[in-house]
């Protein structure tokens, strides 16, 4: 495991030359098939969404995309989405549990997308909604924190039965920037807030958070090799004991999971699914 502080992981994480979720489904899955549309409103750039193969198993894959280019960053909206991308994101999940197909996602946020426009959209009740039906979806469904993973936007297509962080990604329910400006009444303190907040891969395994650390050997930005390659024994090894496991035990052990860490509270047991 690398030396870097939580400050260089911030800067890390967030790197423009970071590989996007983009790069990495062309890299690890074969034969995808993007769709789109929420059949609500639109479709959200910065959610992508599809068929593909890894190996021999089909599975449906969400991902967060920030976007490498100024024209394509300002398209994706910097990975940030608005209600239709959770909106396309259920939908697609929700095909994925009718077809019997694993789930895959890959978060790469700072955050949900917290503009005017998209708070009249229904922002946070789409968030609320997608962690309401992913608890019981009845298909194993793996998360993959790539870069940065920011509050209720990255959970919204987190809530899984295996939770793995890329070794140089943070996850937290907001920015160093944010948690800074609110606790030191100055975000020009984000470095410091970065090493009191515990948005590492480090420190939420070791809070139980995260299941497994996915080791880049050289952070992604610089050759992503060596992290792909491990990412493809973890969704191996992962999808392997996943798919074993029958409908109840599965939904059990999320649901578990997740209480464990204080996500949901006792009124919210989906007895009924369970």
């Amino acid at each position: 495991m690398n030396n870097h502080t939580a400050w260089e992981k911030v800067l890390l994480a967030r790197d423009s030359k970071r590989i996007t979720s983009k790069t990495l489904i062309e890299r690890v899955f074969t034969d995808f098939i993007e769709l789109h549309g929420d059949r609500y409103i639109g479709d959200d750039q910065s959610i992508i969404g599809g068929l593909a193969f890894f190996g021999n198993t089909p599975v449906t894959i969400i991902a967060q995309e920030k976007g490498v280019t100024t024209k394509e960053k300002i398209m994706r909206n910097f990975g940030m989405p608005h209600p239709e991308g959770y909106h396309k994101a259920l939908r697609l999940m929700k095909q994925a549990e009718k077809f019997g197909r694993p789930i895959i996602t890959i978060i790469d946020t700072p955050g949900a997308y917290p503009g005017i426009k998209a708070e009249e959209r229904g922002q946070a009740h789409a968030i609320a909604n997608n962690l309401k039906e992913m608890i019981t979806l009845k298909t194993p469904i793996i998360s993959v924190v790539l870069g940065e993973a920011g509050s209720g936007g990255a959970l919204a297509i987190g809530v899984s039965d295996s939770l793995a962080m890329f070794e140089n990604s943070i996850y937290s329910i907001l920015s160093p920037e944010g948690f800074a400006a609110i606790l030191f009444k100055d975000s020009q303190r984000a470095k410091e807030a970065a090493e009191l907040m515990k948005l590492t891969a480090l420190d939420l395994k070791e809070m139980k958070i995260v299941d497994e650390i996915i080791k880049e050997k050289v952070p992604l930005s610089v050759n992503p090799d060596e992290g792909i390659e491990a990412f493809k024994k973890y969704l191996t090894k992962t999808l392997k004991e996943l798919v074993k496991k029958n409908t109840e035990e599965l939904l059990t052990n999320r649901y578990n999971k997740f209480r464990n860490i204080g996500v949901f509270t006792n009124s919210q047991e989906p007895k009924e699914d369970i």
